[in-house]
């Protein structure tokens, strides 16, 4: 079955509205320049109104981190009970290798030598842990680290899934495309932040989310 991580929620209502409607993950995101980043203490919260809520049930939550330190992803792990970490930014395979499993990492290729050669530099730190994603991949855009709403490139997508095996994929994924995209990609997983989304950042919309979680449940 498709794993779905619904990314970038912002509140521990909507969490469990979420994790009701049947994600597999949920993304809490701390790159201070997002819209849909969170203080430490609001992540707390969330994970322990989740973790209580929902004992086993709980989806594996994942941090979205851009550029820290493993030491800094460690510390922010431990604080909010955080399962696996997502390395959106430009971290070397050694930064993901430092965190021992817990982490994976997000890439972004320009292009198919590129997807390529970044598969082959993490390949080592893929995590072991299948309820986590070998690796990540979003569309390029030269300035947004993720969350542009743009969609990945369909061959870089299918080369990684070759090479990877576990693919999260990412990217302009809705409702109205989800569907189509994990037929011609058959990534392991999809990942949504703003497709799910109607009017403020990190919002989940009830309409919207079922939608997609139905049309991805549907394809596989």
């Amino acid at each position: 079955m498709t794993k779905i991580k619904i990314c970038g929620v912002r509140c521990l209502q909507n969490a469990l509205l979420v994790a009701e409607a049947g994600a597999d993950m949920i993304g809490l995101n701390f790159y201070p320049l997002s819209p849909r980043s969170l203080e430490l203490a609001t992540a707390r919260d969330i994970v322990a109104g989740l973790r209580l809520a929902l004992g086993t049930d709980c989806p594996t939550l994942v941090g979205v981190f851009v550029n820290e330190s493993a030491a800094d992803v460690r510390k922010i792990m431990a604080a909010v009970d955080l399962d696996f970490a997502q390395l959106s930014g430009d971290e070397t395979p050694e930064t993901v290798a430092e965190l021992d499993g817990l982490a994976f990492k997000s890439i972004r290729p320009r292009a198919l030598h590129e997807a390529v050669k970044a598969v082959a530099g993490y390949a080592a730190s893929f995590p072991a842990d299948e309820r986590a994603p070998s690796i990540l991949v979003d569309a390029y855009h030269p300035q947004l680290y993720g969350g542009s709403g743009e969609t990945a490139s369909l061959a870089v997508a299918q080369e990684i899934q070759r090479r990877a095996p576990r693919l999260l994929l990412a990217g302009g994924l809705s409702a109205n495309n989800v569907a189509e995209r994990l037929r011609a990609i058959r990534p392991w997983g999809v990942d949504v932040a703003s497709g799910v989304e109607a009017g403020q950042p990190g919002v989940k919309d009830e309409r919207k989310l079922r939608a997609f979680i139905q049309a991805a449940r549907a394809s596989a």
